[in-house]
């Protein structure tokens, strides 16, 4: 008996002695690993890096910038049937456990002994709070010291934060593939849905990614990715979560995922949005774009930025084809599986409704042809072949681009089995048209008048093919759509619309180091001797233009240059009165804003308003003041009016007259394409150094369009190429939709002009009878001229002078805007 009472005293000793020795062993753990937790306080102030969203003015999609695509969605705002979904499939003890789930543990381990070589999915034993700890404070290395120390944070986070604090930084915060982080991101990028658009298998499927997105790919691996879907669904049917039969139900449907980018391509804006991202980065910096989860309204009309982009191909197609078919893109051996092949062909992803094709047939009559086959999101090429018929009138463009030029009887002249193309589908179901990327590029831009607000902007041809943005990076010349800033400055300085000019050759000193002397020529070497400036500006005539601005002086246009915003320093040379200096469209179109808007400042801007990521407004564009605006409630007081305190760059009376001048050019002079709108409609063409460049900028009483033409690399576009051949027709073919259902409402006039009847070749009162009267407008003081006064005749004899007494400053590297000879086509 004493023996066993020593026993059992020995038993009892050793395991008192290991049971404190297991104590101890705890402690110094626990002390071990809680010494240099990382600190859990960070999360109450959790910001994550969340993308920013780009919208189009109507609250359209265009571009989302992230690191993390991610959208930060309150607890409160996160559904139900999400909620449930995650934690049947994660943690279904979440909310009775402190932070570590033993019984999760152990069933886990009971689980992984009895399905130990099956195929069925091990239960996991980490809880939610334990992911998050391992999420936000420490690293993914599979180590006993991170498993611990994972734990211990856990109980600690469980202590601080309430348990709707804990789901909502670990829903934020999951990754969920593809580049989604979060599940308001996952469901818009999967399903293109907001979470309470979710159906019970979608958020089961959504539930079931954290395990390993790329496990369960819905494209690349589907059946485990169905598998998994239902096996979450199975979870909620246990926990209690849904019925039975809508678990079956769920269990039931296909796994559809469409994954839809973003509206940048649908609405053809990625010109646009790439200068709101330039922007943002340069006054935010670059992690304020892709982490501070802006959200940016821009001024971009979809219908219009649609218009503006198929009215500009249509122009730069039409020209392109003009010249000829330069042959297939490349060729291909369409043996075998020729979609296979195609796709590997790199093609513009921006230019629909194109589609590129191969050739694989062909005869006198027509070609059949393969389209492209697309590729999966998983980057597979699908299985279908889709075929179609270009006919004969499809390929009738297409004469030779070199050698002689003959009609196209047959196809077969055109086109070669194995020739990969471009074509556009035609009216005809199954038929399509052959197209080539014109090598001729150009842009567009639109404009509010009265806010400088960019509706539309068009860069290039396609953004796929180039980033270069010839709205705004490309310095041009722009001819002759300049001068309605010179006349503005004379008309503003004591000049009148029926002021008479010379119109007859001129010869003028360029100095010792100009290289001899200059003499500026008119489009068409034509001259019509006295002409008033309205006759000037609508007919363009360059050599009444440079004794306009040699009476007037350069540094006065150089001044009202700079007003109008169209350059920064103008050199003091005559011939940059005819627009030899470079500048952008933006700048050309802002400055025919100022004067659609009676002469008052604009600022152009693609964005109307920015807001961080707590809907704190950080920018706002309108800076009018809104008196009135704030009233709480109606009390019969005054409507609310805004206040503009922008700068008067012009005064209004000059500016009424410079537009019913611009009218003009529209109405009989060299933009008369678009005298078939029946509209009001102001503009002027201009036509750069040797047909390089051609430009109309053209507008109605709310909306600005501006056309450039020309070759990147600058090279005559054709002989006599002009802007009111070329550039106009787009404009007109723009206003033409745009205007469609607006009513024809006239320009604005100025209180105090006069209009008077004079005539319309010597600019003064017209006597009854007179065959080409016109009404002119004129300010207060002045009024058509008594006697015939000309500017730039000798005052002895009413002759031209022959030779400006005094040489004349003309840039000596103004050479290839201006030559000796002539004006270099500036016109």
């Amino acid at each position: 008996m004493r023996l066993l009472l020593r026993l059992l005293g020995f038993l009892f000793a050793a395991g008192t002695t290991l049971f404190l020795a297991g104590v101890g062993v705890a402690v110094v753990l626990l002390w071990h690993y809680s010494k240099d937790l990382p600190d859990y306080s960070q999360l109450q102030n959790y910001e994550p890096p969340v993308m920013t969203r780009v919208h189009a003015a109507d609250g359209s999609l265009l571009a989302e910038y992230a690191t993390q695509r991610r959208l930060y969605l309150p607890i409160q705002a996160v559904p139900t049937l999400v909620k449930n979904a995650f934690i049947a499939a994660e943690d279904k003890n979440f909310y009775e456990h402190p932070g570590i789930d033993i019984s999760g543990i152990a069933r886990a381990a009971l689980s992984y002994v009895e399905n130990y070589g099956s195929n069925r999915h091990p239960q996991g034993a980490s809880t939610i709070t334990q992911q998050v700890a391992k999420n936000f404070l420490l690293s993914n290395a599979v180590t006993f010291d991170r498993k611990i120390k994972e734990m211990l944070l856990a109980l600690k986070i469980e202590r601080a934060y309430s348990k709707d604090k804990i789901l909502e930084l670990y829903l934020n915060e999951i990754y969920l593939g593809y580049g989604a982080y979060g599940v308001a991101a996952a469901s818009l990028l999967y399903f293109n849905k907001s979470v309470h658009e979710l159906t019970i298998a979608e958020a089961a499927y959504l539930a079931g990614l954290p395990k390993g997105p790329n496990n369960y790919n819905p494209f690349r691996r589907h059946d485990e990715a169905v598998a998994r879907r239902n096996y979450v669904i199975e979870r909620m049917v246990e926990d209690g979560f849904i019925s039975a039969a809508d678990g079956a139900k769920a269990e039931k449907e296909p796994l559809v995922v469409t994954m839809r980018p973003p509206d940048t391509h649908e609405y053809a804006a990625e010109y646009f949005t790439e200068e709101v991202r330039r922007y943002i980065v340069d006054h935010y910096g670059e992690k304020k774009l892709y982490e501070g989860g802006l959200s940016v309204r821009t001024t971009l009309d979809p219908k219009l930025q649609l218009l503006a982009r198929k009215t500009m191909v249509d122009g730069l197609v039409k020209f392109d084809e003009s010249k000829g078919y330069r042959g297939s893109i490349t060729r291909i051996d369409i043996s075998g599986d020729w979609g296979l092949k195609l796709a590997d062909v790199k093609s513009l992803s921006d230019i629909e409704p194109w589609r590129m094709a191969v050739v694989l047939e062909v005869n006198d009559q027509s070609a059949r042809i393969g389209l492209q086959p697309p590729r999966d999101p998983g980057g597979n090429v699908v299985k279908e072949r889709n075929t179609g018929i270009v006919p004969l009138d499809g390929v009738k463009w297409a004469k030779p681009a070199k050698g002689p030029s003959h009609p196209i009887k047959r196809v077969s002249e055109v086109l070669s089995p194995g020739d990969v193309i471009y074509v556009e589908p035609m009216a005809e179901k199954g038929e399509y048209q052959l197209r080539q990327v014109p090598e001729i590029s150009g842009a567009m831009v639109v404009e509010d008048p009265h806010t400088g607000r960019v509706l539309a902007m068009v860069g290039g041809f396609s953004f796929d093919e180039s980033q270069f943005n010839r709205a705004t990076q490309a310095m041009r010349q722009p001819g002759s759509s300049f001068k309605p800033i010179v006349y503005a400055a004379a008309i503003d300085n004591g000049y009148t619309p029926s002021t008479i000019i010379m119109d007859a050759p001129i010869e003028i000193d360029m100095g010792p180091s100009g290289g001899g002397i200059w003499k500026p020529e008119n489009y068409g070497g034509q001259f019509y001797g006295p002409s008033t400036l309205r006759f000037g500006l609508q007919e363009s005539r360059n050599v009444m233009t440079v004794r306009l601005a040699q009476a007037i002086g350069m540094p006065l246009i150089a001044e009202y240059a700079k007003r109008f915003g169209v350059y920064d320093n103008l050199p003091p040379y005559l011939s940059y009165s005819l627009g030899a200096g470079e500048t952008t469209l933006m700048r050309m179109v802002n400055a025919y804003s100022i004067l659609d808007n009676s002469g008052r400042r604009v600022i152009p801007t693609l964005i109307d308003r920015i807001q961080d990521r707590y809907g704190h407004t950080i920018y706002k564009h309108d800076t009018r003041e809104c008196i009135g605006c704030n009233a709480k409630s109606w009390h019969d007081q005054p409507e609310p009016t805004l206040i503009d305190h922008e700068e008067k760059v012009l005064d209004p009376m000059t500016d009424y007259q410079i537009v019913s001048m611009m009218e003009g050019v529209v109405q009989h002079g060299t933009g008369s394409a678009l005298r078939v709108l029946g509209k009001p409609i102001a503009g002027k063409t201009g036509t750069t150094n040797d047909e390089k460049d051609v430009w109309f900028i053209g507008f109605s009483p709310d909306i600005v369009c501006g056309v450039y033409m020309g070759y990147d690399k600058p090279r005559k576009i054709a002989n006599n190429a002009t802007g009111g051949d070329l550039a106009a027709p787009i404009v007109r073919d723009f206003f033409k939709v745009a205007l469609a259902d607006k009513p024809p409402i006239p320009f604005s006039m100025p209180p105090g002009i006069k209009l008077v009847r004079v005539d319309a070749k010597t600019g003064m009162r017209a006597p009854p009878g007179d065959p080409r009267v016109i009404l002119e407008a004129f300010k207060p003081g002045t009024a058509p001229p008594d006697s015939y006064s000309v500017i730039g005749t000798d005052t002895a004899n009413g002759k031209p002078l022959p030779i400006d007494t005094g040489p004349v400053p003309v840039s000596p590297d103004a050479d290839r805007a201006v030559h000796s000879s002539g004006t270099g086509g500036l016109y």
